[in-house]
């Protein structure tokens, strides 16, 4: 039997909550990380949940042609990954056209073609960080130009120390269509112990160590981090920023990849009322 994992910042709160946010009161309804008994639950939930997250992505309109790509590994054979199709839109994704490959490339399962570029960026980061369950890319708009100023953001709300000491910006390949297997390399050496990247010229990256709910969260808070700082700068006043004492508060309280999948929840129980061919 397997579940999904509390996060480190989570369990210093001890073994009863794993988050503050965790009702106090008995028998209130709160969404409850899932219990597995057999490997295939675990990958018909993760699937299911990938699925899911490509349909949020089109709700945020992350959509641009096939850009974009979002990964969960199987929970039996980690060495492959479930992965949206080439070419498909991110609002006709659903469980029958995932496909399943391996970090060569290999389509192993699926009638569609891979995203050469999701390939060579994630599957270079599967492959050097075994403890990385998931990642989330696409070109949105206010990451990509958030991208081209080449830095990491600022600690100008409580949105934002989410990422604070917790996000990389990764100028290797900066600008470059990473079709190559060497540059995915030299892009995963930089996601080792964080859960987002800013890759200059290109856009976002986001990467979970507990699903791939959280690993899209995270992606959806990192875009409107970027529309947020824009915004303020666009002011030419300058922000008044968190101290570093109260940027890591706010990130131990809010940036745990578990407050991530409890955000995500939210997103989820919508889909599931709304978009019933997500499971056709």
């Amino acid at each position: 039997m397997t579940s999904l994992p509390a996060t480190q910042n989570d369990t210093k709160l001890g073994a009863k909550n794993v988050s503050i946010y965790q009702p106090e009161q008995a028998a209130r309804i709160f969404p409850e990380l899932p219990i597995f008994n057999t490997i295939e639950e675990e990958r018909l939930h993760r699937k299911k949940r990938l699925v899911a997250s490509c349909r949020a992505f089109a709700l945020e309109k992350f959509d641009f042609g096939f850009a974009g790509h979002l990964t969960v590994r199987d929970p039996e054979h980690s060495h492959l990954y479930w992965t949206n199709p080439m070419a498909v839109h991110f609002n006709q994704v659903n469980m029958s056209n995932l496909i399943l490959a391996d970090h060569e490339g290999n389509v192993v399962e699926g009638q569609h073609a891979i995203n050469r570029a999701g390939f060579v960026l994630h599957a270079a980061v599967h492959e050097m960080h075994p403890d990385i369950v998931a990642m989330c890319h696409a070109h949105t708009v206010y990451g990509t130009a958030f991208a081209s100023l080449g830095r990491k953001l600022a600690p100008i709300t409580q949105d934002t120390a989410v990422f604070y000491e917790d996000h990389v910006l990764i100028t290797d390949e900066a600008g470059h269509v990473a079709v190559e297997v060497g540059a995915g390399e030299r892009v995963a050496r930089a996601f080792k112990g964080v859960k987002a990247a800013i890759h200059q010229n290109h856009g976002l990256f986001s990467a979970s160590r507990h699903s791939i709910d959280a690993a899209t969260f995270t992606f959806i808070s990192l875009e409107r981090c970027c529309k947020q700082q824009l915004a303020v700068e666009a002011t030419g006043i300058e922000p008044k920023l968190l101290s570093p004492e109260a940027s890591r508060y706010s990130h131990e309280h809010l940036g745990s990849e578990y407050i991530s999948w409890l955000h995500f929840q939210v997103i989820w129980g919508l889909l599931n009322e709304t978009q019933p061919d997500m499971f056709e």
